[in-house]
């Protein structure tokens, strides 16, 4: 247990690294507690020109003065001295992107209390937002949880729930849970200041793990049905963006809905069939008898946008009859290679 007396305010060392991480850090930053230090990971490359660029989490703790550490790893000497040097109470960590090994978890009196974007055991791992939508689930929401060695394996803290309808994109339930996330953590840490923190062991009954998002497995297969089609479109939305081909280039389907008929009639799955007013059709599904509904997609070369706007437009390449997917270039006349780079692009 800490040395400081009940109620007072805590010292913290944050560890994030994203966007997400980052509302929690804001959250802190607001309250009673004290941020001492912020561990997040180093610059990396981003946009066209590649320049090295801070985490969000780098560029909030800067703007209020904390210091920033950007080790490679925690494992050696030299970096758990000076983590232990902070004389942080507890360490929190949100979408870190590092390991903590038990030397470091032992630092803090307090420990290191983790914000997951889950209902654990459900969606241990990378990516519980994403799997979450796609998989079905009828909610998601945020465990604040006592780190130990394992992976999201500690106990549980806190839980806040928040749903999940047929339209709920990735990024949507996103945003909800980084702002939730930042909720919890606040109660969870008032909670702790005051000694009324109780720790529950997870259930062993449902785990699962959230594997981490690939541009390659966000390739759609019109053979498999509708429903799956559409949750995958809104759980890659908005990275990394489901796609498949047309006429050899990469089409990118940002939202889509299952049509509540089957067509009735046997199609190759990925025929574009007669469109609605406000959504393109694909045949999908067993024997393309399925349909879903797209109603904002990018061309090839092209911004996302509504696929209104495109029908209006009678854009040529979105005519019944063209079938999406590995195949046939109709233009070229040539066979396409599944593997080729463009389809990982």
């Amino acid at each position: 247990m800490s040395h400081r007396c009940e109620g007072q305010p805590l010292r913290i060392v944050f560890a994030g690294t994203p966007d997400f991480a980052a509302e929690s850090l804001a959250t802190l930053l607001a309250s009673r507690h004290q941020v001492v230090g912020v561990y997040t990971q180093p610059d990396r490359p981003a946009g066209r020109g590649r320049k090295l660029t801070p985490s969000p989490v780098k560029r909030l703790a800067l703007e209020h003065g904390l210091a920033v550490e950007t080790p490679l790893s925690l494992k050696n000497e030299d970096a758990q001295r000076r983590l232990a040097e902070f004389e942080a109470d507890v360490m929190i960590v949100v979408a870190y992107g590092l390991l903590l090994p038990q030397a470091v978890l032992d630092i803090p009196p307090l420990g290191c209390l983790n914000v997951h974007a889950s209902l654990l055991p459900r969606w241990r791992g990378a990516a519980p937002i994403q799997r979450a939508i796609e998989a079905g689930d009828v909610e998601s929401g945020i465990t604040l949880m006592q780190m130990d060695a394992g992976l999201d394996t500690g106990a549980m803290l806190l839980i806040k729930r928040t749903p999940i309808d047929d339209t709920t994109t990735g990024g949507e339930l996103h945003d909800r849970l980084a702002e939730l996330g930042g909720q919890a953590l606040i109660e969870g840490v008032d909670a702790l200041a005051a000694q009324d923190l109780t720790a529950t062991p997870q259930p062993e009954a449902g785990v699962t793990y959230a594997s981490k998002l690939s541009k390659p497995e966000a390739e759609l297969d019109f053979s498999q049905s509708a429903i799956a089609l559409s949750r995958r479109i809104r759980a890659f939305n908005p990275w990394p963006v489901s796609w498949t081909r047309l006429e050899g280039e990469t089409l990118r389907l940002w939202f889509a809905t299952p049509e509540a008929e089957a067509s009735g009639k046997d199609n190759v799955p990925g025929t574009l069939l007669d469109p609605a007013a406000d959504a393109i059709r694909i045949a999908c599904g067993d024997g393309g008898r399925e349909v879903l509904r797209v109603s904002q997609l990018q061309m090839p070369g092209g911004k996302p946008l509504a696929a209104r706007d495109l029908l209006n437009a009678n854009h040529p390449r979105l005519a019944p009859g063209q079938c999406l997917g590995p195949g046939f270039d109709q233009r070229s006349g040539q066979s396409l290679d599944p593997s080729s780079k463009e389809a990982a692009q």
